[in-house]
């Protein structure tokens, strides 16, 4: 990620009649000096097992190693009855609850925070399609920025009046997608110059080490493919499993890597009943012995690990209007195949002929491109010198927003707390 992907972020106000204040450059005035640089941040949070925890950590650990000067007030949303203890934050906010939300407002304002920035995602914040959010931002005096990691293109009523309704709220939005920024402009009322375009981040590590990485994971010898993310029947695994008979038969030394835990939502439902049919499905297939799952969260350190041991990276996501994958964007940073239903994030990172796009649904679509990778061992694919994707920036580490480029960003100075209701 390069210094100027960050340059024009949280700059300004949309109604173009705020004075700007820098929160990185060094502030020479005497009054602004005295302006403390501190912002609230609003989201899940580690240890809190979901992408978004895993970005909002990342965010604030590299904010916290380059921006030193900054103060950020975490303020983690929680599903009480996931009873997780929270480490350093200055509140945690239950996510169903309208007093959680007031209180956490009303201390936000107190505080003296120069913004806050949200991550909004819809499911995770209460009420209807995450409704809690709305009455949330309205009791906010700071201004705020916005995350959005979901900009549907067909969303139900109640999702286009929630969004619409953080839009006309927030100074600045950012976006991991230029079809986010699109559709905010077309559908959501934004303005083009609340709204900035920054790619996830990715990690920085050396290409070609996959042999090293298989060895240790016991793995030599293999063709690994691989799929990471909490499970459930949104993420297309069975479209896989069914592919496998055809990709073993050509490749018999093939395995499929199936890592990360049950959706916690879904196993309050329904325990592991989904994990236990993926597996009769193998059976039922005849490919168990070329399954290896790992009912486990990972830790991005550990992921990457993994990432670095597999051949294949696949996404057989069902849903098209994902608008971004961390695991997506890390996997293409680390010189690995994609095979990929077209979502948003997909379509955008994998242009370039550095991926294969497939049709949803479709396993024979994904046989032949797995089998068509395998067939080609000296491909591009293999090489450690592949082309790093524009989509893909790399960052020192895998950062969401890499804040050592924000050295140039700036955001609105507030004007009391009755600018922002």
């Amino acid at each position: 990620m390069h210094r100027e992907d960050f340059r024009q972020f949280l700059l300004g106000d949309p109604v173009g009649t705020a004075e700007i204040l820098s929160i990185f450059a060094p502030v020479r005035d005497g009054a602004a000096a005295r302006i403390p640089r501190r912002i609230a941040l609003v989201g899940t949070f580690t240890p809190r097992r979901c992408g978004i925890a895993t970005f909002t950590g990342d965010l604030v650990e590299q904010l916290r190693r380059y921006h030193r000067a900054i103060s950020i007030d975490v303020y983690a949303l929680d599903n009480p009855e996931a009873s997780l203890l929270y480490d350093g934050v200055a509140s945690v906010i239950a996510e169903d609850s309208a007093d959680d939300y007031r209180a956490a407002a009303r201390r936000i304002n107190e505080s003296g925070v120069d913004a806050v920035w949200l991550q909004h995602e819809y499911g995770i914040f209460g009420g209807p399609q995450g409704a809690m959010v709305c009455d949330f931002v309205d009791q906010l005096a700071p201004p705020l920025v916005l995350t959005l990691h979901t900009v549907l293109s067909e969303p139900s009523f109640e999702q286009e009046r929630i969004l619409r309704h953080l839009v006309s709220r927030a100074s600045r939005i950012m976006v991991m997608s230029r079809h986010g920024r699109d559709l905010l402009l077309a559908r959501y009322g934004a303005a083009h110059g609340q709204i900035e375009v920054i790619a996830h981040g990715a990690p920085d590590r050396p290409f070609g080490r996959g042999a090293e990485f298989k060895a240790a994971t016991g793995l030599a010898g293999r063709n690994v493919l691989m799929t990471f993310g909490l499970l459930g029947p949104g993420k297309g695994i069975e479209r896989v499993i069914d592919a496998l008979p055809a990709i073993v038969a050509r490749h018999p030394q093939t395995v499929y890597r199936i890592v990360g835990a049950t959706h916690p939502n879904l196993v309050a439902r329904e325990g592991e009943a989904y994990r236990e049919r993926l597996l009769e499905l193998a059976r039922r297939r005849g490919v168990e012995n070329h399954i290896l799952w790992d009912n486990r969260f990972l830790e991005t350190d550990e992921l990457l690990d993994q990432l670095e041991a597999c051949d294949i990276y696949i996404t057989p996501y069902p849903g098209l209007q994902q608008a971004t994958s961390g695991t997506l964007s890390y996997a293409v940073a680390l010189g690995k195949a994609v095979v990929s239903t077209p979502y948003v994030h997909a379509r955008e990172l994998l242009a370039g002929e550095v991926g294969a796009l497939i049709a949803p649904g479709s396993s024979d679509a994904i046989a032949e491109a797995v089998t068509g990778l395998l067939d080609a061992p000296n491909g591009w694919w293999l090489c450690s010198d592949a082309p790093m994707p524009v989509g893909a920036p790399r960052s020192g580490r895998p950062l969401p927003t890499p804040p050592r480029s924000w050295s140039n960003a700036r955001l609105p100075r507030r004007r009391g707390r009755s600018s922002r209701r």
